[in-house]
């Protein structure tokens, strides 16, 4: 049974339920005053945790551990539960607190022999609170939102903790379920390939681990069948009349309370996409006018008929030139002989030509199309682009055509992720966007210092005319370093890159090994590799989001993990991710970063600059003009990606133009 008033005393900030069956947070509709206002809050700068408020937390915990510790399991689980019932009645929870968190660390010490750090107590606190932790990589988030996850279920409320993807949600959960079984709580875990029943039945245990995108498109097919989105009234008549309450019938059967590991990159990177659910259907466009308007796009020239603005990811066609017009396909239906009709077909054509690129946004498996995401790097398996432009790609590609597919449903995060009753997330690069994360999801940004400082060392970033110079230069520099007995770890931006950056390490008979989307079921194997002495990994954003390289004794004498960035990222939070694999937990490591001028989003965003830094022949000054370039350069990235999430997430209710991701319906 949930207990709404535990969420409540907790929150900092009040929830208004929603009418419907499911059990969720109401869409305000605020005046334009009152969002001025409120907006105003997420000027305010995140809030530093210091060390000495840390300290004092930890200090009202201690004085339970030694009285817990004569305790049986059975004697610790009813002084657990008991606090949790003191949480709700008392007006003052600060000594129940103490108590459930003092309960939580026995558990975990008994469990898995180790005893939570302070920070790691302060960051699921602020977790409880409704609020975003930022700590730094390797300070163990997993455990913390563990912790979290375990005080939230006791309290009879749906606990949810989503990930990037399914692979590091049933990792966490198996790691983690020893914990909630030692509390009596149950716990599973969702993904991609799993039938509906099953996953209705594990979103009904206490603490269910999902990604973000399997919870959204789990939500719109309830919402497609009826169910939990009729008014409570409706609904409770008719359990009267049927015997089965509305929880029956739902996926996803209440949104209580959500924990968002890596929530930078759920919230703002992923943000940019709307989850789209649809059917298969013969749709509007025919194979033969897809096949018709690939062959009409590639005679198109850039430039001459046609403009392509990378940087904003679109193009620019106002007609096609009579001598290079070829003549529609027969007995094609009337409305492409429209001319705006034809424009648009011919726009997804060149848009599928010029600005999706396979090895970077896609793959070819199967002799399928399997969409890439960018910010991970991982395959979005079931997953299909809109209005025609995945057929179009499956064309230019020469594989067989997919059917079209009818949007039944679509929904943003901004718009999902507002219905929880009690908001929180983790991430290690919050800071940069604290304003949006408070004016789209009213989440405050906390800053909590490492446990033990970080030892890392940041190299100069070194520069160079082209990526030929540059991957020879990453391969022999990552050879020094793995013969130094250090573990190297080359980021790359697309798997094109990396297969790169594989051939030269190969031509210089290097050994190493490779991790993309290409290797995805062997992704743990090679990550528990990754950290051995003299080992080279070429890897994707797959290893630099939720991944810990564990370092042997002999890797951390040596100087632990070095880190090689081969291309900047449209964020500077996406970098310190990858930076953030060395040095952790106070480990010695380091980092640097090798660039070319004609890495893609500086050829899109600062043509200009290059030029100025091909010219510039002293090192520290090229280094130095190089900062400045970047920051810029990232900066003009960020701005354009912010006004495109802020336009979605005010459209969100209308269907509109923009391209989205279609999940299928098991």
């Amino acid at each position: 049974m949930s207990n709404l008033r535990v969420v409540q005393s907790l929150s900092l900030r009040p929830f208004h339920l929603s009418n419907v069956a499911r059990v969720e947070q109401k869409d305000q509709e605020l005046h334009k005053l009152e969002i001025f206002f409120a907006n105003l809050l997420g000027w305010i700068p995140a809030k530093k945790i210091s060390r000495t408020h840390i300290q004092k937390f930890a200090q009202a915990i201690s004085p339970h551990r030694e009285a817990l510790k004569q305790l049986d399991q059975e004697q610790l689980i009813q002084k657990f539960q008991q606090a949790i019932h003191d949480l709700s009645t008392q007006p003052s929870h600060d000594t129940a607190i103490a108590v459930i968190f003092a309960c939580v660390g026995e558990g975990i010490s008994r469990v898995f022999n180790i005893y939570p750090h302070p920070v790691q107590f302060m960051g699921a606190y602020i977790l409880l609170t409704g609020r975003l932790a930022e700590m730094p990589t390797g300070e163990g988030k997993t455990l913390v939102a563990g912790v979290a996850a375990t005080i939230m279920a006791a309290t009879g409320n749906f606990v949810h903790v989503l990930t990037t993807n399914a692979y590091l949600a049933q990792r966490d959960e198996e790691e983690l379920r020893s914990l909630f079984q030692f509390f009596q709580l149950s716990s599973a875990a969702i993904y991609g390939e799993m039938e509906i029943p099953e996953r209705k039945e594990n979103y009904h245990k206490q603490i269910c681990y999902v990604s973000a995108n399997e919870i959204v498109f789990d939500y719109l097919k309830d919402h497609i069948s009826g169910k939990g989105t009729q008014p409570r009234q409706i609904e409770n008549l008719r359990a009267l009349a049927t015997g089965q309450t509305s929880d029956d019938g739902m996926i996803v059967p209440a949104l209580h309370f959500c924990i968002v590991d890596e929530a930078d990159s759920v919230f703002i990177d992923e943000a940019q996409t709307p989850m789209v659910i649809s059917q298969e259907a013969e749709g509007l466009i025919e194979a033969a006018i897809i096949h018709w308007a690939i062959e009409q796009a590639q005679q198109l020239v850039a430039d001459a008929d046609f403009s392509i603005l990378e940087a904003e990811h679109h193009v620019d066609i106002e007609k096609i030139p009579v001598n290079k017009e070829i003549p529609l396909p027969q007995n094609v239906r009337p409305i492409w002989y429209n001319h705006a009709w034809k424009m648009l077909l011919i726009k997804q054509a060149l848009t599928a030509l010029h600005l999706y690129h396979k090895d970077q946004h896609y793959i070819i498996q199967d002799n399928k199309i399997q969409i890439v995401d960018e910010s991970t790097g991982r395959i979005m398996a079931d997953r299909s682009w809109e209005q025609g432009l995945h057929q179009l790609i499956e064309a230019k590609e020469k594989v067989e055509l997919t059917k079209g597919r009818d949007t039944l449903a679509r929904m943003t995060f901004q718009r999902f992720f507002r219905r929880y009753l009690l908001l929180s997330g983790l991430t290690g690069t919050g800071l940069e966007v604290s304003k949006e994360l408070w004016m789209i999801y009213r989440l405050k940004v906390c800053q909590i210092p490492p446990n033990i400082p970080s030892k890392r060392k940041q190299f100069k970033h070194h520069y160079f005319k082209n990526n030929q110079q540059k991957y020879i230069a990453i391969a022999q520099h990552a050879k020094t370093m793995a013969d130094a007995n250090r573990s190297v770890l080359v980021g790359t931006r697309s798997i094109e890159a990396s297969e790169a950056i594989s051939e030269a390490l190969t031509q210089l008979n290097i050994e190493h090994i490779v991790l993309n989307a290409r290797q995805d079921a062997q992704e743990a194997a090679i990550i528990a590799e990754a950290g051995h002495s003299g080992k080279i990994t070429v890897a994707t954003n797959m290893a630099g989001r939720g991944t810990d390289i564990k370092l042997r004794p002999e890797t951390k004498q040596a100087g632990g993990l070095h880190v090689i960035l081969t291309e900047f990222h449209e964020s500077a939070r996406i970098d310190r991710q990858l930076y953030g694999r060395a040095g952790r937990q106070g480990d010695q490591g380091s980092c640097v970063a090798y660039v070319s001028g004609q890495d893609q989003l500086m050829q899109q965003n600062i043509q200009g600059l290059i030029y100025l830094l091909n010219l510039i022949p002293i090192y520290v000054l090229r280094h130095y003009f190089l900062s400045l370039a970047v920051k810029h350069m990232q900066k003009k990235c960020q701005k354009r990606a912010y006004r495109n999430r802020i336009s979605m997430f005010k459209q969100d209710k209308k269907l509109n133009s923009q391209i989205g991701f279609a999940g299928k319906i098991y």
